[in-house]
């Protein structure tokens, strides 16, 4: 599982390991990461023409220290300091004695633009909006320039907590981030600044309750159905699907494929969209009575593609069964009937379903993806699962925010979260919890996206029949 900490608890943590620690001893660990990070984007070391671009504080310290590391091995070193009578003073006379020069920010783009390597030690995790004018005008020459870019914990401008970016930020080719990942590393928009992410080891105790978790390939196999010998397809779970309409027959067909992939023994299909489903998929179970009198099942899906059909989201609503609910679901539940809900309910919003039931623009959720997405499941009493370029996913009551670290643009074609939402209720009914279905099926999702699409465009029937190679992908680790 990898984690992230809020700038708080890391900051808690690095002041009880310093007062353990000989005095620079903690930014010696940082800087000595960074500068193997730096010396292994290069290749080769000696005579390469290295750049900082130095701000206040313990970030350009961390900097400049490893800095002065990479000029002992004979890299010409320049910092660019953009507030002189700040910059970290022993950081600097390191440099100095390494044979490092040091410049002001006027006119300074011209040596940006040459570098071979660029190292953006402007702003800490504790810097709040985006970068401050003086620094512009140099990262706008990094992004000029061939040189690679690395971020000194985490990219200048961006919000270490949120992940949201308030204006201009550093784009970094690499990020060395250190102690621990920071939730705005890990979340869009900020996470797309960041590039690939190193993250080096300096020795904190973080609590044992993150910010943020990402499942990875262990994870998501531990948690995966897999039925026992004696196991039949009921004690293997029913999971039924309220979706479709006569406009909208595709919705059903592709939730259903989603949720035959899903672990569940049986699939029940309710909607008028029958004969469609039966003919892609004769081993659904398909009934026109209504999801009351469609017999018994462990999880519902009910909403893609129902269009105003609002009678049979609440229907679905008033079973004592865990629910998904999405797309025109979304619109049609009832938000007291939801809150009133005895068992667990899922919902999965894109960006703009989430904005209509937030009453903001969607702008606002896709600037602030975790704001957003922990506001819908304590307004709800549900857990949210926030679709888009980063999924993440809240529980109810409050706990870390799942980060979805799968996926591909190629996955933004229609259908496909109808897909994700069969596969999502499928899981529900073979007793997974509504936040470990709703992370597992965005991940195996995710990845048969990526697998299928391999750099081309890809249809949502690929992603549906995708999730079974993703699944044994991830069982054979």
């Amino acid at each position: 599982m990898r984690t992230a900490y809020s700038v708080e608890t890391v900051r808690t943590a690095e002041r009880e390991l310093m007062a353990r620690l000989p005095e620079g001893a903690l930014m010696q660990r940082a800087a000595a990461g960074l500068a193997a990070a730096c010396a292994d984007a290069l290749g080769r070391v000696y005579g390469s023409r290295v750049v900082l671009l130095v701000g206040s504080g313990d970030n350009g310290g961390d900097a400049l220290y490893a800095g002065a590391r990479l000029a002992r091995r004979g890299a010409g070193v320049s910092a660019v300091l953009l507030a002189p009578e700040r910059a970290h003073a022993g950081g600097l006379e390191a440099l100095r004695r390494a044979g490092g020069r040091v410049t002001g920010a006027d006119g300074a783009e011209a040596l940006v633009e040459r570098a071979d390597l660029i190292v953006d030690g402007i702003v800490g995790i504790g810097g709040k909006g985006g970068l401050r004018p003086a620094a512009v005008p140099l990262a706008e020459a990094a992004e000029r320039a061939r040189a690679a870019v690395v971020a000194v914990d985490l990219p200048s401008g961006i919000d270490a907590d949120t992940g949201e970016v308030r204006g201009r930020a550093v784009r970094a080719d690499l990020t060395v981030t250190f102690g621990t990942h920071k939730p705005g590393l890990l979340i869009d928009p900020a996470r797309e600044h960041a590039g690939s992410v190193r993250l080096v080891d300096i020795g904190l105790s973080l609590p044992p309750v993150p910010e943020l978790e990402a499942l990875q390939h262990a994870d998501v196999a531990r948690l995966l159905p897999v039925p026992a010998a004696e196991t039949d397809k009921y004690r293997r779970g029913v999971v039924g699907i309220a979706a479709g309409s006569a406009r909208y027959p595709g919705a059903a067909v592709l939730a259903v494929a989603g949720a035959l992939r899903g672990g569940a023994g049986a699939v029940r299909y309710v909607g008028p969209a029958g004969q469609a489903v039966i003919a892609r998929f004769p081993e659904t179970l398909v009934s026109d009575r209504g999801p009351k009198h469609a017999g018994r099942v462990q999880a519902w899906v009910v909403g893609p593609g129902v269009g105003d059909d609002a009678a049979t989201v609440a229907e679905v609503l008033a079973a004592d069964v865990p629910v998904l609910i999405d797309a025109d679901g979304l619109r049609l539940a009832d938000p007291a009937a939801v809150r009133a809900r005895r068992a667990p309910t899922l919902m999965t919003p894109h960006a703009g379903e989430a904005a209509a039931l937030l009453g903001v623009e969607r702008e606002e959720v896709e600037g602030g993806r975790l704001s957003a997405v922990r506001e819908l499941a304590g307004r709800y009493s549900a857990t949210v699962l926030l679709k888009g370029s980063t999924t993440l996913v809240a529980g109810v009551g409050g706990g870390p925010v799942r980060v979805n670290p799968t996926g591909t643009p190629w996955l933004a074609t229609a259908g496909s979260g109808d897909v994700l939402s069969g596969f999502a209720g499928s899981l529900l009914a073979a007793g997974l919890s509504t936040v470990d279905a709703g992370s597992v099926a965005a991940y195996l999702h995710g990845l048969a996206g990526r697998l299928r699409a391999d750099g081309a465009p890809v249809g949502a029937q690929d992603v549906a029949s995708g999730i079974v190679e993703a699944w044994r992908s991830v069982m054979r680790g």
